[in-house]
């Protein structure tokens, strides 16, 4: 089979004789050079040699034979804006390729990805271990629905069950927001249980209301709205999810207030704010939380969409304080950028829950399910956490060196590979300079952080060149 696309390289999937084994070449009928690995995915449960997670040496990458780079790129840039709503603001770069931490651009600039599809990518672009999970299970199943029993979905709930130690269940979504969302119903259905309250009946009342927090961020969609903070984000569209009751991250009096007996269902809380600043939870604060939810008799909901799944170099954050939540959910590293969320549970909450109290066409799907597999997999290694950990304490380390003496560096922050520059001014034309200089940084917090994500297999050697390139910059810009 060819799949051709204008302007790409033709991939031929080739079977071979035997079942579960497929490789990915490019066609040679393209004039260009383009790396790209001959991937031979093995059986399943057949253990297979670790390959690199770097291009080779003499690999040679070029702009996919664009012969127009200025003309393609604008071309691209003009219909998106004439054909695609507009809700993002993107810089005038089109991205071609990437592998690994690199990407590169229709003009053949490489540039560092530390922002890895905001934090998505956590075993890099193209990872031959993923590409051969995925290329393995679309040549042989897609997409059933959940009306039917697959292999990949059952396997994924299995691993994630078994390196979750509060949680005895997953259900699967297409994104954290969904995750969030589905955390939401079970939370507020679980209240009603409990409560001795008939679930579908629709005249009765039972604790209901879900505890949030400033700078939290738990997606966009109306209920996951709701408990997001930014007011930019919710007042165009009020009114939202009625319920969510606000209070101070880091500060317990302020959650004693609103969590309460008979009226709250449950909290949620991010151990480590991605969006709202790189902030990270104080123990005292999740195990009050803990102790607070108790006495309420609500959930705690541990929103792990950005922090969890190594990122912070343990593999879950919630394990940095040794506080256990009721659920958590997932979403962005968890496929290696195909769209997947989870929501874990313990058992009890999973009790409640029946046959059609919840449900999605397209979460658990088998080719994101296989792709997760390898996900995780590669993460769980021996050794990976351990190195994810040393990593993040080098960049700590060389931002400190390159920016700390700044006047404008107000903080340097983060666990593991999830860091924050704090600045007194705007991050936008500090990561845009970035940019161009060749390195992806995104802003956090109320635009007043720079934050850094890039890809758990990021080599030391890339993040001295991220450390030298922003000092370089911010002699630049901040001044």
């Amino acid at each position: 089979m060819v799949v051709a696309l204008p302007g790409r390289p033709q991939l031929r999937v080739v079977r071979t004789q035997h079942v579960g084994q497929s490789v990915v070449r490019c066609s040679a009928q393209r004039k260009h050079q383009v790396t790209a690995r001959a991937v031979e995915a093995p059986v399943r449960g057949q253990e297979v040699e670790e390959p690199t997670d770097q291009p080779a040496a003499n690999a040679v990458r070029t702009n996919l034979d664009v012969k127009d780079p200025a003309a393609f790129t604008k071309d691209i840039i003009e219909r998106e804006k004439k054909y695609v709503l507009q809700t993002y603001v993107r810089p005038d770069i089109v991205f071609t390729h990437a592998e690994g931490i690199r990407m590169w651009d229709a003009h053949g600039k490489e540039y560092l990805d530390f922002a890895a599809g905001i934090a998505v990518n956590s075993v890099g672009h193209s990872h031959p271990r993923w590409l051969a999970a995925v290329n393995d299970q679309a040549a042989v199943l897609t997409h059933t629905s959940n009306l039917f029993h697959t292999e990949a979905g059952v396997n994924l709930a299995e691993k994630l069950v078994n390196k979750c130690s509060f949680a005895d269940k997953a259900f699967f979504t297409n994104s954290g927001t969904e995750a969030n969302e589905a955390a939401i119903k079970f939370a507020r259905k679980y209240a009603r249980v409990k409560a001795g309250i008939d679930p579908y009946d629709a005249s009765a009342t039972a604790p209901s209301e879900i505890v949030c927090f400033s700078a939290s961020f738990h997606g966009r969609t109306m209920g996951a709205l709701a408990l997001t903070y930014k007011e930019q984000y919710k007042t165009p569209f009020a009114p939202v999810m009625p319920g969510a009751k606000l209070a101070t991250y880091q500060d317990l009096d302020s959650a004693a207030k609103v969590i309460k007996k008979g009226e709250t269902c449950a909290v949620f809380v991010e151990p480590l704010q991605g969006e709202g600043g790189i902030n990270t939870a104080h123990s005292e604060f999740l195990q009050g939380l803990r102790d607070l939810c108790d006495e309420a008799g609500a959930l705690l909901v541990f929103d792990e969409v950005q922090c969890g799944l190594g990122r912070t170099g343990k593999l879950w954050a919630w394990e940095h304080f040794g506080v256990q939540p009721d659920m958590m959910t997932l979403a962005k590293p968890l496929a290696g950028g195909l769209p997947i969320g989870a929501v874990m549970v313990t058992q009890a909450i999973a009790e409640v829950m029946n046959v059609g109290d919840h449900g999605s066409t397209f979460a658990g799907n088998p080719l994101v399910c296989h792709a997760a597999e390898a996900v995780v997999d590669i993460i769980t290694e021996e050794g990976f956490l351990e190195d994810v950990t040393r990593k993040g304490e080098k960049l700590r380390a060389g931002l400190e060196k390159a920016l700390g003496s700044n006047p404008h560096v107000k903080q340097v922050r983060g666990l593991g590979l999830i860091v924050g520059v704090q600045l007194d001014v705007g991050a936008s034309e500090l990561c845009s300079k970035a940019r161009d200089a060749g390195l992806i940084v995104i802003t956090a917090g109320k635009g007043d952080v720079v934050r850094l994500v890039p890809p758990l297999v990021v080599s030391d050697e890339d993040i001295d060149k991220c450390c030298q390139i922003l000092a370089n910059v911010a002699k630049e810009v901040l001044v």
